[in-house]
């Protein structure tokens, strides 16, 4: 039960904030209450009269309730809320006597807070639908739920969504009813302590998942239990004060530190509260934005990583990461699940995006001059996405599936899958399936898995500059690829966008690379390079014959036309980009 352990551990060191409203936060639910949606707003004088109603916006509809254990998870059988309740609840006579009777109860009780009594006389006058229509709402819903403010009470009054004296009353109160029932305790297998146990668990905890419940056994007739026990209580025992902690922990934590991709939420947080970088995004936020050379950025890169090890060190309590997706709408599943001390967290971050990072384009200059690593959301868009409307989009049970994986991989320190390196690779030899936007995008999140497979996989850092001598036949002939583009895109006019043979014929080059080559090559020479000035032609000619020489010293004679593999995409892109970089050095020396 360790993410149970760690939501109360959360819990307790949060307390403070317990049903303290803050702006743009989801505030933290006191034990035996719950947060939900209101839809109304009634004000009342001391005396129980009603002073005005009004609708409350949509920016305002949170609101902290007390709620029972039954009445928390209610469906459709009545179950009144002990103060804040839906219309019917105070229209419909069998709802109204139960709101009455329980509230009755708690305001009658040595934990009673002054603001009961007015709303009680109110309840018992039934004269809302009327009261309403004179506030200028004739007709509410039944299930618009209705929050309380009291006035004239002085320090005692007030919204009572916000009371935190009311509060602490009704949480006494509820514990007080609970011990009076006479149900004995057991051994909570989240404190280790002799508890009152809880009977049911509260709902609600990922928004997108509201009915689903973490904790459940109310399903006795079909086998719930597979037959190992004979109660729900034999399977496991959780005390009420802690399944209230855990869950109002969780539900708080979700909300504001969650991330969901495809329906699934990603949670990663520090039970003492100290920042947490998330797990699925780039350790280093802000590398696309700057131009750095790859010593730069792995200076900075480890810059981040003293400024988060001094924010979180060790010893404050480590750093928990879990998954959770709705297997059925009444059921959540745990899909993942981790714990890891501070610095082996930090230290995993910084060693995934230090492995598995590429040139990406510079935000503010266009540039492919900024080195960054993908988000493991992007890496999975472009294995296994469709192209829509000038973005890969993947299937939403795909993309949490597969983004898990790579979750584990960065923070267990798993090998990179291959599955997913071969699908990227498979598609940046296909340019023509995709638009010359969304290509250039598939192609360096693919740089950045083919380098980080490598590492994983030889213990080889391939180098983000080009390297004119290696031995790697597929790289070389990458480059070769790249040279036979821009030597016929150097022949178009400026308004000329057609895709060059080279890239049209790239998939049948990946196969067939001697054979495709010696092809495109021909086309060059008749229809090209004439076209070309004698110093450009020069400078092709000499190029391509450099890269073929280097090839032929590389390639074994088993080789020639073997499939091309992954290294292929980084010649191809270093080779591009260098080209690119003298294009733009010449043309800035020309405007001198």
């Amino acid at each position: 039960m360790g993410l149970l352990q760690k939501a109360v551990e959360t819990y307790d060191a949060h307390a403070h904030l317990a049903g303290v409203m803050r702006e743009g936060h989801l505030p933290l639910a006191p034990v035996s209450h719950i947060i939900t949606n209101a839809s109304l707003e009634i004000t009342l004088d001391e005396q129980g009269r009603m002073v005005s109603a009004t609708v409350v916006s949509k920016e305002d509809t949170k609101t902290i309730i007390p709620a029972t254990e039954e009445s928390a998870g209610r469906t459709s059988s009545p179950c009144a809320h002990p103060l804040c309740d839906q219309v019917g609840y105070f229209t419909e006579p069998k709802k109204r006597l139960l709101y009455i009777k329980q509230l009755e109860s708690w305001a009658e009780s040595s934990y009673s807070h002054p603001m009961l009594k007015p709303i009680l006389t109110y309840a018992k006058r039934d004269t809302l639908r009327q009261d309403l229509a004179t506030q200028g709402i004739p007709e509410p819903k039944e299930k618009d739920l209705i929050r309380w403010r009291v006035v004239g009470l002085g320090e005692n009054g007030g919204p009572c969504w916000t009371n935190r004296a009311l509060f602490s009353a009704y949480t006494q109160w509820y514990d007080w009813v609970r011990r009076q029932a006479g149900q004995p305790e057991a051994l909570c297998m989240i404190t280790g302590e002799m508890t009152s146990p809880a009977g049911q668990h509260p709902k609600g905890i990922i928004p997108i998942n509201g009915n689903a419940k973490l904790i459940s056994a109310n399903d006795s007739s079909n086998f719930t239990y597979r037959g190992r026990f004979t109660n729900d209580a034999q399977a496991a025992t959780v005390g009420y004060r802690a399944s209230q902690k855990a869950h109002n922990a969780l539900r708080w934590l979700a909300a504001d530190q969650g991330v969901i991709f495809g329906g699934r939420t990603f949670l990663c947080w520090n039970p003492k509260g100290k920042p947490v970088p998330k797990a699925t995004a780039p350790f280093l936020q802000k590398a696309a934005k700057k131009s750095v050379t790859p010593t730069e950025y792995r200076g900075e890169l480890l810059r981040v990583l003293s400024g988060c090890r001094s924010e979180l060190p060790d010893g404050s309590g480590g750093v928990v990461i879990a998954a959770f997706d709705a297997a059925t709408t009444g059921r959540l599943a745990l899909t993942y699940y981790g714990e890891l001390r501070e610095s082996d967290f930090l230290q995993r971050l910084h060693d995934w995006d230090a492995t598995c990072c590429w040139w990406s384009r510079n935000a503010e200059t266009g540039k492919r001059d900024a080195i960054s690593a993908p988000p493991l959301w992007q890496i999975v868009n472009c294995a296994f996405g469709t192209q829509q409307q000038g973005k890969l989009v993947t299937d939403d049970r795909l993309l949490r599936q597969q983004i898990q994986r790579l979750l584990s991989c960065r923070v267990d320190k798993a090998r990179f899958p291959r599955d997913i390196k071969d699908a990227l690779v498979y598609r940046a030899f296909n340019p023509q399936a995709y638009d010359p936007g969304v290509y250039e995008w598939l192609l360096s999140t693919t740089c950045a898995v083919v380098r980080k497979y490598h590492f994983d996989q030889y213990k080889e850092e391939i180098s983000m500059s080009l390297d004119e001598n290696s031995k790697d036949r597929s790289y070389q002939y990458g480059r070769l690829l790249a040279v036979m583009e821009q030597a016929e895109r150097a022949t178009y006019r400026p308004d000329e966008t057609r895709e060059p043979n080279a890239t049209r014929m790239q998939s049948a080059f990946c196969r067939r690379p001697l054979h495709t080559a010696k092809q495109i090559e021909s086309q060059l020479k008749q229809a090209y390079f004439p076209k070309l000035k004698p110093g450009s032609q020069n400078f092709y000619k000499n190029i391509i014959g450099e890269i073929f020489a280097k090839i032929t010293e590389c390639e074994k004679p088993e080789e020639i036309n073997k499939p091309l593999g992954d290294t292929f995409v980084i010649g191809y892109y270093l080779q591009r980009n260098e080209l690119y970089k003298s294009k733009h050095q010449k043309e800035q020396e020309d405007e001198k």
